[in-house]
């Protein structure tokens, strides 16, 4: 059996290096000369306005001849929208300059929340302040003046959740538009160095062609795109001031329910503190996430929890660092009660605690001018009791079912040679008392060839966890690819130790295997008589369960992807199970396991045009398996409409249907006990968009979620992980889950940082064994379950120390 797997892994690596031989586009790609640009130093107050006219704007030095990077590769921007960028500094922080050239009939700008790029012509700047090509900080503005911004890594691509504080206005022009920007330093992180040397690349997207330029050309037959970045020189002796930022807040809430109304105010601060010029200190006291995005819930019918999104902002905003191995998931912390209730005779749980309080939470990240980074992110919860009542007695008792805890994350991460690292990640937790402790160490490389072409990266990761019973676990990953080129392939190897548990802090639904993989794929580097882009890809893995080893996954997947020339999307794809593979998770009872069938599905995608005022999303696909009458089937449906650059309306449905579908039910005393079921949801949504201007925005998102799995007949799993008949199971396990959500919100970012943010939420969940199949009638039987309405202000304020200390 190993000879086998050694040998399909083998033939993997051998067929893509067969694949990739003797092809003129597969050879090593030159390093091109990197454009340069001097920075002028300023000594005058320079108001940002969107105008350009301080003089030192008509001395700086011009950044010119942009060159097209999607869909045309290499093609230079046309004279008549031409591209001037310019950029000077002082010791507050950089200032740009930008003026594009675009007929104004062409220019789209469509106003959008924060971060939503919507359809509008933009214009970015890329800066590294360490040039050291892996990680550039990404300010855009759209014509309507939105701000964008984001992190960006090889690893994990754009981060639009970290936000960051800086200034920009635009103007419509007879030429075009032009904006103007000021960034300041706290905004980003450089060295301590007298003389600057940064990375830099200029962007710019003509939304009308949907073409994409860059300042230094960006060649898109090499992967690795931030290695690609010009030069900014001239940044000299410059004496940041202190990078100190207090962000108080304060809101309150109005909550209604059937059980009453109830009035809640709260206050607290976030600290930003520049450590230095490369290290800053993020921390929150008395947190208030009460305007979170609600979470998408759905009925859960598999062995695994629901991951959710992290949409708490503490959480999201610059966390690349921590997120490195993936072993840090951050709903982890104020997720639900760890604990369970013991209960006495006569007694049940009166009240059990959803989620867990924080009680602050802070974290430091940076990196020396050696490029070695350093991340340490520190939260504390609150303990959470449980109320327990006697009901013949009365007598109350409150269980704690999650101590006082801390969870700490420490990564150190080198960058060496400009495109690789080698990192290492610890996770902790610690809970008071008899709860669990848990640890997670890992060891992670990731090195690319000097010319970007190749690239090997893998980790190893230990777990250590304290209970009533301690576990040891490990789980180690090798991968090799090439990256450049119009055919490009990647493989590797996999495995993973039976008491690896990261989840305490971490989140991993399997463990106790072993597998490889191996992708192909091949790309257009320039648009075609037919496609704008093309792309096809290929996709095999096998798995074996380490005990037993029985074959727990084999799949094999292809897709084509393309943009005709009319810009809209389209693609299909195939997935193939060819052979019966094994489920260890399904029976709920360690040792035992079901089969799953072979069975081929396939998919297809339409999207139109965004830039159209009409566009419509559309994916039907189907699965059919070798078993019975067992498939699946469904589609999402989305159109859109733009009414005007401020007004903007989409609806989604989404209608899934699963047939004969097997799944787990019930453990008796001495059966498993599955169910052939059938599997209905429909899922309904609407968003809206009404912009006022580019800093005041109401918003609308509504969801009807709704899922309910009917029981055909009752069956009992066997030892060799197959099925007979069980006509004595008499139990209803019929479930009918519905979910709703509305958000009608109004956010005005009315300086710089500083926000007021007003919420009208109502929302209901319902859960019931009782099948009712009119949608109507369970939309109604919902809303009068418990119907939950709440009204909210929050107020943050933006306060720069050095501007507060002049109040004084």
């Amino acid at each position: 059996m190993m000879k086998l797997k050694l040998s399909i892994l083998l033939s993997f690596i051998c067929s893509s290096l067969v694949f990739s031989q003797d092809n003129p586009t597969n050879t090593t790609p030159a390093n091109p000369e990197k454009k340069t640009l001097t920075a002028l130093k300023i000594d005058q107050n320079v108001t940002i306005d969107g105008k350009l006219d301080e003089p030192f704007w008509n001395t700086a030095e011009k950044a010119t001849d942009f060159i097209m990077f999607q869909p045309d590769n290499g093609k230079p921007e046309l004279p008549e929208e031409k591209t001037i960028v310019r950029i000077a500094y002082d010791n507050e922080g950089i200032y740009v300059g930008a003026e594009m050239y675009q007929a104004k009939e062409n220019l789209l700008k469509e106003i959008t929340q924060r971060d939503n790029f919507g359809t509008s012509d933009h214009f970015g700047v890329f800066l590294n302040g360490y040039n050291d090509g892996q990680q550039d900080f990404r300010l855009i503005v759209s014509a309507a003046g939105t701000q964008m911004d984001c992190i960006a890594t090889q690893e994990t691509g754009e981060d639009y959740s970290w936000d960051a504080v800086w200034h920009s206005e635009v103007k419509q022009t007879d030429f075009g538009w032009i904006v103007e920007m000021k960034i300041p330093y706290a905004a980003i992180r450089f060295s301590s160095k007298d003389k600057q040397v940064w990375g830099l690349n200029l962007f710019r997207e003509v939304r009308y062609k949907k073409q994409k330029y860059a300042w230094n050309k960006i060649d898109t037959n090499i992967g690795n795109i931030l290695q690609q970045a010009g030069i900014l020189n001239g940044i000299e002796n410059i004496k940041p001031p202190i990078r100190l930022f207090f962000i108080p807040y304060a809101s309150g809430y109005v909550n209604h329910n059937d059980e009453g109304t109830e009035t809640t105010f709260k206050g607290g601060m976030d600290i930003k503190y520049g450590i230095n010029d490369s290290f800053t200190l993020d921390a929150i006291l008395v947190p208030d996430f009460g305007q979170t995005t609600f979470d998408n819930k759905i009925l859960n019918l598999g062995p695994f929890e629901q991951q959710l999104n992290e949409n708490r902002g503490f959480f999201t905003e610059g966390t690349d660092l921590f997120n490195k191995g993936s072993l840090f998931y951050s709903r982890r912390i104020g997720s639900e009660p760890s604990g369970d209730v013991t209960l006495g005779e006569n007694e049940e749980v009166e009240k059990m605690p959803t989620t867990i309080d924080l009680l602050n939470a802070l974290k430091i990240s940076g990196r020396t001018s050696k490029g070695l980074g350093i991340g340490v992110l520190n939260a504390v919860t609150k303990e959470t009791k449980a109320t327990v009542v006697n009901t013949e007695t009365g007598d109350r008792r409150s269980v704690v079912v999650e101590p006082l805890a801390n969870y700490n994350v420490l990564v150190f991460d080198q960058r060496f040679r400009k495109n690789s690292s080698i990192s290492f990640v610890n996770t902790n937790v610690m809970r008071d008392g008899s709860f669990k402790d848990a640890n997670v160490s890992a060891v992670l490389f990731d090195l690319n060839t000097k010319a970007n072409t190749y690239k090997l990266s893998g980790n190893f990761k230990y777990n250590h966890i304290n209970d009533i019973e301690d576990k040891n676990g490990f789980n180690t990953n090798i991968y090799f690819a090439k990256t450049f080129g119009k055919y490009r392939f990647n493989g590797g190897a996999n495995y993973v130790s039976k008491d690896y548990d990261i989840n305490d802090l971490g989140i991993n639904f399997t463990n106790n295997y072993h597998n490889t993989f191996a992708n192909f794929s091949y790309r257009i580097l320039n648009p075609t008589k037919l496609f704008n882009s093309f792309y096809l890809n290929a996709n095999t893995s096998l798995e074996w369960q380490n005990d037993t080893g029985l074959v727990q996954n084999a799949w094999f997947s292809g897709s084509m992807n393309a943009s005709n020339k009319r810009n809209d999307d389209f693609g299909i794809g195939i997935d193939l199970n060819p052979i019966i593979t094994y489920d260890f998770y399904q029976p709920r009872t360690t040792g035992r396991y079901v089969y799953r069938p072979k069975s081929v599905g396939s998919y297809i995608y339409y999207s139109s045009n965004y830039n159209n005022p009409f566009a419509i999303d559309f994916n039907p696909y189907f699965y059919v398996y070798e078993q019975d009458k067992r498939n699946s089937y469904g589609f999402n449906l989305s159109p859109r409409y733009r009414f005007s650059d401020k007004f903007f309306l989409t609806y989604g449905l989404n209608i899934a249907r699963d047939n004969d579908d097997k799944g787990y039910v019930d453990n008796t005393e001495t059966d498993i006990i599955f169910a052939n079921r059938n599997v209905t949801t429909i899922e309904n949504s609407v968003g809206g968009k009404y912009g006022i201007n580019s800093r005041m925005t109401f918003n609308l998102k509504v969801r009807y979620y709704w899922s309910y799995s009917e029981i055909k007949n009752y069956l009992t799993l066997l030892e060799n992980g197959y099925y007979e008949p069980n006509t004595e199971y008499k139990e209803n396990n019929n479930d009918n889950f519905k979910s709703w959500n509305y958000d009608l919100s109004y956010v005005w970012w009315f300086a710089p940082g500083s926000q007021v943010s007003v919420l009208y939420r109502n929302n209901a969940t319902h859960y019931e064994q009782r099948l009712n199949k009119n949608i109507i009638d369970n939309l109604a039987h919902t809303l009068q379950n418990d119907l939950n309405h709440t009204f909210s202000v929050s107020v943050k304020y933006f306060i720069d120390y050095n501007k507060a200390k002049n109040w004084l």
